[in-house]
């Protein structure tokens, strides 16, 4: 009887310098998370996984070891952990929390179809339980990393109509050249493409080259060389002729690029409201 004794008090005693100890290792965690030091954290956090027999820390834990791995750019490690952080939620707002970090992730790393699909998915099984303002923001953030601005201010529309994304949606919008216009244009009127893009120059020498050898088939023809003619058409003209409405089309697109590019360095360093 008495060893019995000694065996509980033993194992008593055992079990409260291990939760003693398991608090200890959070708390190192926990302070390597706050400094930013996230690999570290990442690899104390584990640590406290593996000797945590109880799995009193797994959601939080695997929460913190995704955000960790997210704010380094690791982001297939950051939606594997927040998944396990998922099966270790036990309220429906630990569900929608952990969801909408992964829907972020997905929109950072550009899979943007499956960010709206998700996005879809919560709005269908918590839609008492969420504000549908925070699903259009997110669906907004989509659009604008999968650089389709119009799609984006009619998210941040249903906000509020003047959001401040919405507004910079609408002015990256405006300030986009239109490529089908460009390249139509071109078609119609040599070197008219790259001059609506601000390409003046190499719009005024596509004109230029068209018209000489435009002129060159069509002379050729008009005084009965015509093997001269289809060579010089055939061959000359029609490169640059389609290269002209290729040029307008890649000119325009590049631009479009800049464009966006300007807006998600601004979003990036500027913009104080929250961010994928």
């Amino acid at each position: 009887m008495k060893l019995f004794f000694i065996n509980i008090l033993i194992f008593s005693i055992s079990t409260i310098i291990v939760a003693q100890n398991i608090d200890d290792q959070k708390e190192y965690a926990d302070s390597l998370f706050i400094a930013e030091k996230y690999f570290d954290a990442i690899t104390e956090y584990k640590r406290l996984l593996y000797f945590d027999k109880t799995n009193s820390f797994n959601y939080e834990v695997n929460l913190r070891i995704a955000r960790s791995y997210k704010a380094g750019a690791k982001y297939g490690d950051a939606i594997k952990f927040y998944s396990m952080a998922k099966n270790n939620c036990k309220t429906d707002s630990n569900i929608i929390t952990t969801e909408l970090e992964i829907v972020r992730v997905n929109i950072l790393r550009k899979t943007i179809p499956e960010a709206l699909k998700s996005l879809d998915a919560i709005e269908s099984s918590y839609a008492g339980e969420i504000d549908s303002s925070i699903i259009n923001y997110w669906r907004g953030w989509a659009h604008i990393m999968a650089d389709d601005w119009d799609l984006a201010s009619i998210e941040f529309a249903k906000i509020k109509s003047d959001h401040p994304l919405k507004k910079i949606s609408d002015e990256v919008e405006s300030e986009k050249y239109s490529v089908a216009f460009a390249k139509i244009s071109s078609f119609i009127i040599p070197g008219s493409g790259q001059v609506y893009t601000g390409n003046y120059l190499s719009g005024i020498m596509s004109l230029g080259w068209n018209v000489l050898w435009g002129y060159l088939t069509i002379n050729a023809f008009m005084t009965e060389r015509a093997v001269e003619g289809i060579l010089i058409g055939g061959l000359l003209w029609t490169r640059f002729y389609k290269g002209n409405f290729q040029n307008a089309e890649k000119f325009a697109i590049e631009k479009n690029k800049e464009i966006s590019n300007k807006a998600y360095e601004y979003l990036a360093k500027k913009y104080i409201g929250e961010k994928p």
